[in-house]
């Protein structure tokens, strides 16, 4: 059978399995545009904040089947960097506020704020040329920093990139002391056994060497008494407060509150990373940054706050409506499939419902019209058979037509529905011709 006999006889059919295979290949497409099942977080330095915080993220998102792969950094610039290079495969990070610029929200958004890092400065309790005021005001001096040993945090790192402002803002210049790119753990290390003056660290209140060192009267936490000046001169910048004796309680330490500013952590992502991920990135967010700290009331994190750049349209979402509603009660690639099938299918129904309402219609307008066309036909050749004998004209071309016509009639394939519309035209037609031989018998007499 022919293409074009096949159109003909069966296009409501065709017309079903195109619509059909147009939904599968959509679907396809779809597939390959399913959430990725791994990604990669840079996650700082080996028993630092970020790999803590990082390691959290990777467990809570295993339980929703996606790997994460921790990248080991120096730190948030480092985290920057490698965000924006898409040959890195870095699509995740925790990014302190100050470290991005407005030039990388072309490739970068945010999810939110996720808590403070405040930057901590120790040094030894014994510090030379302190004056008895100093000490009690746990202040330091520009003269009291020259001179010395400085760690400000291993290259890369977001705690060296913020020293280095605040020391240019103080009038130090960098050669009047020797600054050592140490990570906090040997800064802490090197700092409770004299071998350095200072350590400067960004870090959260849960690090581990923060709680060492707070706890430690070897050492003490300065206090940034012109905080509000910093807040005002880095937008952002926060002030925070260390209570009294919050590092230990029995000794007594700090033995005053320590006031200390500090940045927001955010978690940014890469603006290709794909929005399920992105929400399930939020949600585990919410998890691990939701509860109180000392900085912190519950629920205050994470937070819908725009610091250096924009939030992504997915953590907009998040914050104003919560997790998707499938997300609710489907593993999250099926809650992404359903949703793009979803939206896929909502215009095609739209098109495909009133199509199927009016394809009977116009299938059984189509069938009819097939035989009530050989009717005409057959209607206006008997008349014209009609008025040919009344005048005495010659009917054969007539006749010829009307086993043309019949013919036709004979090879129309109808489905069983219309058989007898088409059993009666071939009915009538032999009644015309049964009249024709009649006609011609008489005038044969």
């Amino acid at each position: 059978m022919a293409v074009k006999d096949v159109l003909r006889h069966h296009w409501p059919t065709v017309t079903i399995a195109v619509t059909g295979a147009a939904i599968a290949v959509a679907a396809l497409a779809m597939l390959r545009g399913m959430p990725p099942s791994v990604i990669v977080m840079a996650s700082g330095s080996e028993g630092s904040d970020y790999r803590t915080v990082a390691e959290r993220y990777r467990a809570a998102l295993a339980s929703a089947g996606v790997e994460v792969r921790l990248k080991p950094t120096a730190g948030g610039l480092e985290n920057r960097a490698l965000l924006l290079d898409p040959r890195s495969g870095v699509s995740v990070a925790l990014i302190p506020g100050g470290s991005l610029s407005p030039g990388d929200s072309s490739q970068l958004e945010s999810l939110g704020t996720m808590f403070y890092e405040p930057l901590w400065l120790f040094h030894r309790s014994n510090l030379e040329n302190m004056t008895p005021d100093d000490l009690r005001a746990r202040r330091l001096t520009r003269e009291t920093l020259l001179g010395r040993k400085i760690s400000i945090g291993p290259e890369g790192s977001a705690t060296r990139a913020l020293s280095l402002k605040l020391i240019e803002r103080n009038g130090v210049e960098p050669q009047d002391v020797e600054l050592l790119p140490l990570s906090p753990q040997t800064a802490g290390e090197k700092l409770l056994a004299g071998d350095i003056d200072l350590a400067a660290m960004l870090s959260s209140w849960d690090s581990p060497v923060v709680r060492k060192l707070l706890g430690d009267e070897r050492v003490a936490l300065a206090n940034f008494a012109r905080a509000d000046a910093y807040v005002a001169l880095f937008p952002f910048l926060n002030k925070v407060t260390v209570p009294r004796g919050v590092g230990d309680l029995a000794k007594d330490l700090p033995p005053t509150d320590v006031v200390l500013f500090a940045p927001k952590a955010s978690l940014i992502v890469r603006k290709d990373l794909h929005p399920a991920i992105q929400y399930l990135l939020l949600e585990a967010a919410a998890q691990i940054h939701s509860g109180p700290g000392v900085f912190r009331h519950a629920k205050e994190f994470p937070a819908a706050e725009v610091v250096d750049i924009p939030l992504s349209s997915e953590a907009q979402r998040f914050y104003k409506s919560g997790p998707p509603f499938l997300h609710n009660y489907l593993p999250f690639w099926m809650a992404s499939l359903v949703g793009k099938l979803a939206i896929l299918l909502i215009p095609i129904l739209g098109v495909l419902y009133p199509m199927m309402r009016f394809l009977p219609r116009l299938y059984d307008w189509i069938m009819r019209s097939r035989i009530l066309r050989m009717y005409g036909e057959l209607r206006l050749l008997e008349d014209e058979m009609t008025a040919a004998r009344n005048s005495g004209r010659d009917t054969r071309d007539m006749i010829a037509r009307l086993d043309r016509l019949e013919y036709q009639a004979n090879q129309l394939r109808v489905p069983v529905a219309y058989a007898s519309m088409l059993y009666m035209l071939r009915n009538h037609i032999d009644l015309v011709r049964e009249g024709s031989n009649k006609h011609t018998a008489k005038a044969a007499e």
